[in-house]
């Protein structure tokens, strides 16, 4: 989403648990992930789907920006397959997941749209092939703020309940004090907590090994 934002997944990755990212391309950080990359080459990297925002104020919902129309067929395959050729040229390789901002590619015609590019790629995609965590967000859906679910305690509590096999632990990452986003002071959150070494100790305590979309 940002320099700042890139720095704190940097951040997170080298000190603390974060073992993978998703590019959002049309975004004013994106020019700088190829440099990003090279200088984590363990950093797996996918395409975060991003075909616009909605945001909850005044108890109603209202669109900060959109790409395109969500129940054009044609418009979001258009879309999809134009936000893949930008990752591809801004990073020289594929996307070694899919996912998507604010998971529009749980509803149609979006999920048809990703679940055609992950099979062509054959990388997952969110939801599909790993099971998906997404309760190490410090809101509600309505943006409520919930700080108590993005602490180093929160997490903790969240490895020692992991089911068997392998699950995606969601996460929001950023160092942008800045960010034009109602989820900015819990960006910061999430990277002391990710970074936090009791997070490591329950991770062994729990014998969870970390992986990334790029071993697989």
């Amino acid at each position: 989403m940002s320099a700042p934002v890139n720095a704190g997944i940097a951040h997170a990755h080298e000190r603390g648990i974060v073992t993978s990212a998703s590019l959002m391309v049309r975004q004013t950080g994106a020019a700088e992930v190829a440099m990003l990359a090279d200088a984590h080459p363990r950093l797996a990297i996918g395409l975060h789907l991003d075909l616009g925002q909605w945001d909850y104020a005044g108890g109603e919902w209202s669109a900060a920006y959109v790409r395109c129309d969500q129940q054009d067929e044609a418009a979001v395959v258009s879309e999809c397959r134009a936000q893949l050729e930008a990752f591809r040229a801004l990073l020289g390789r594929e996307p070694t997941h899919l996912d998507s901002h604010q998971h529009v590619h749980d509803s149609e015609p979006v999920s048809s749209a990703m679940e055609a590019i992950a099979a062509e790629l054959g990388v997952p995609l969110r939801g599909r092939r790993v099971r998906y965590d997404g309760g190490f967000y410090g809101q509600t859906g309505k943006g409520e703020p919930l700080p108590e679910l993005v602490t180093a305690a929160a997490l903790v509590a969240i490895v020692e309940r992991l089911p068997p096999g392998v699950t995606e632990l969601g996460c929001h990452p950023g160092l942008d004090a800045a960010l034009d986003s109602d989820y900015r002071a819990e960006r910061l959150a999430e990277v002391e907590a990710l970074c936090d070494p009791r997070v490591r100790a329950a991770l062994a305590r729990e014998r969870v090994e970390l992986r990334s979309f790029a071993a697989r």
